[in-house]
């Protein structure tokens, strides 16, 4: 059952007067299954990335909030999404990750699809000795597609095929990024990982988008680049987050620094920033290295967050990094892990009856409650229309 449409009015208004999205958004599986499909569905998802299916014939299945999905690497080096079920009887097509150097063979009755989702064979369809049948019309059965599309090495789908086209829906990161736009290379094994958080989704994301914890969660952090040292971003509708004018260069023991991405302007030298990219992923650019978390909501309280870094070049191309690759994976990972504990907490506060969505400080939050009133508002549209 929805809250009623009013509990979100109070969302809807300027920083100063708001109040955060209702105890419901975070405890309440009916909410939760109306945000899957406003929130998570109808707009552009990221569910995974181009380092996780490296090579052709590559395939990753995973489940995406109850949908079964894969993706796939095809011949040419082409990404593609399909849904993980057989046109047959629906069979799960994929259960681990494996590499395919022909085609795509259904574990129960063997029909045969290509890496590009065409459906090509189809045994004894007709018959002991029949592959053929004339109501089984091969270029009507192909695998389900998913829209999809790639940035920055990540992979966004859009399930209900409703929104508009990831460029525009992500022009307004693009362009401020544009200076990124060049190739990435993961970091190796050590530069993906992932945690393992007992919260709500949205509380990864609203937690991110703001420094304001900075001095009593990341005390390490606010040392080398400081809560005064930050600023806000935050374009309404799209993204939000934070920058920082102090950005220090990780370093060997011998001095060594990772090679900066080429052709930067002089304000990436000590500058560095972080937006959440509604709706669940996280992103992070800096002169040398860059990172995704690609947040899953498993459930009301359940959340995993998938990390990868990337960098300017190969790491095979510079070898005498490779510990300071594995350092600054280690560092990020302590980062991230010590938002735990906070992110947890709001969550098991969320079932105190009198919490009213909370205050929130129009100095400091209001890049986080650009969030909230991102969700309050497609899920209001949403209901208006059921």
């Amino acid at each position: 059952m929805s809250i009623p449409l009013s509990n979100l009015d109070s969302v809807l208004t300027s920083t100063d007067k708001a109040k955060g999205l209702p105890n419901e958004h975070y405890v309440s599986e009916a909410v939760f299954d109306e945000e899957k499909k406003a929130i998570l569905f109808d707009n552009w998802s990221a569910i995974g990335t181009g380092s996780d299916i490296p090579n052709p014939g590559d395939i990753k299945p995973l489940n995406f909030v109850g949908m079964p999905l894969m993706l796939v690497r095809n011949s040419s080096g082409a990404i593609n999404v399909f849904q993980n079920t057989c046109r047959h009887r629906g069979m799960i097509l994929i259960d681990e990750p494996t590499n395919i150097k022909g085609v795509i063979s259904c574990p129960y009755h063997s029909w045969c699809y290509s890496l590009d989702g065409d459906l090509f064979a189809t045994p004894m369809v007709g018959g002991t000795d029949i592959n053929t049948h004339e109501s089984i019309k091969n270029e009507e059965l192909s695998l389900f597609k998913i829209r999809s599309a790639v940035w920055q090495d990540v992979i966004f789908v859009n399930i209900s095929n409703s929104a508009k086209e990831f460029t525009d829906y992500a022009s307004k990161a693009i362009a401020r990024w544009s200076e990124f736009e060049k190739p990435l290379y993961h970091g190796g094994e050590s530069s993906s990982f992932k945690l393992n958080l007992d919260t709500n989704w949205k509380l990864a994301v609203e937690n991110y988008c703001e420094s304001y914890h900075l001095p009593w969660v990341h005390p390490e952090l606010n040392v080398t680049s400081s809560i005064e040292d930050h600023y806000h971003i935050e374009e309404k509708g799209h993204f939000s987050g934070q920058g920082s004018h102090v950005y220090n260069q990780m370093k060997s023991s011998g001095g060594n620094v990772f090679p900066d991405f080429e052709d930067l302007s002089d304000e990436w030298d000590t500058k560095s920033e972080y937006i959440a990219l509604y709706p669940n992923v996280l992103l992070g650019v800096h002169r040398d290295h860059f990172y995704s978390i690609i947040i899953e909501p498993i459930s009301t309280n359940k959340t995993i967050e998938h990390v990868s870094l990337y960098y300017a070049k190969e790491p095979s191309e510079m070898p005498e990094l490779k510990t300071l690759l594995n350092s600054n994976a280690s560092f990020w990972k302590t980062v991230f892990s010590e938002d735990i504990g906070v992110v947890e907490g709001m969550q098991r506060g969320r079932s105190g009856l009198m919490f009213d969505g909370g205050k929130f400080s129009p100095v400091m939050d209001s890049a986080t409650h650009c969030f909230h009133q991102w969700v309050a508002k497609l899920l209001k549209d949403f209901r208006a229309k059921q």
